[in-house]
């Protein structure tokens, strides 16, 4: 009789471990949702299926960072060696590998979010955190993040993770000058979490760097100097 306890239930739901979710791709995590009765066959065209997509993100990052904000299908799929007819067999549409693209930047660029300062560290230390912090990141997502701003207002998926990200960074700023906040009136309090979240945006690193053609000494000057104006103790707001 045959012993009906050899293939338990999953703790967790097929769906939430299907290859597809996996990103990247991870050969040991593939193998686990396959089961070890599954023929060799459809693993490896799994497995293909995972290193395809993460080829295709990796070519559209590069062509990004290399100052393509609208590469073509030809130039993706060039990229990644792949055929141009196949590029969506792994993605549903555009904004779901532009929306994989953004997940892999950030992915990137995970080592660069924590200030390394404490919330009691001095004043002065914890502006040249938050500002030599910012300069890397920004340096880091480059063109990937002029492109989710551009997209943003046409791909929920980006919009969606664009909010996520301005929400994270404003809370750094509120955490870190929440002591100078405290003794600030509501409404300058406000008014001054309001301006140096936009000082330390992406946009005006942008700004700065870009059209104001700043290096990245010389922005860092501006952001200091301007932010320690603006927040720092006992300023009369």
């Amino acid at each position: 009789m045959p012993d009906t306890r050899r293939r338990p239930v999953p703790s967790r739901p097929v769906a939430a471990e299907a290859p597809d979710a996996i990103w990247p791709a991870d050969p040991g995590a593939l193998d686990a949702t396959i089961g070890g009765d599954a023929p060799r066959e459809t693993d490896g065209r799994r497995l293909r299926r995972a290193l395809n997509r993460e080829a295709v993100v990796d070519a559209l990052l590069d062509l990004y960072s290399e100052g393509s904000l609208r590469p073509s299908t030809d130039e993706i799929a060039e990229r990644a060696g792949i055929s141009p007819r196949s590029l969506f067999r792994y993605f549903e549409d555009s904004d779901d590998l532009a929306g994989e693209a953004v997940s892999r930047q950030l992915e990137r660029v995970m080592p660069l979010l924590p200030l390394g300062v404490a919330a009691d560290a001095p004043f002065d230390d914890r502006v040249a955190a938050l500002v030599d912090q910012r300069l890397r990141l920004f340096s880091t997502l480059g063109q990937a993040a002029h492109v989710s701003r551009l997209r943003a207002p046409f791909q929920p998926r980006l919009a969606e993770s664009l909010v996520a990200a301005r929400r994270f960074l404003r809370g750094q700023v509120r955490s870190s000058f929440a002591a100078e906040l405290v003794t600030m009136a509501d409404d300058a309090a406000e008014a001054a979490l309001a301006a140096a979240d936009v000082l330390t945006s992406f946009e005006s690193f942008q700004l700065l760097t870009g059209d104001q053609g700043l290096d990245m000494t010389e922005a860092r000057s501006v952001l200091i100097a301007t932010l320690s104006a603006l927040l720092a103790p006992g300023r009369d707001h």
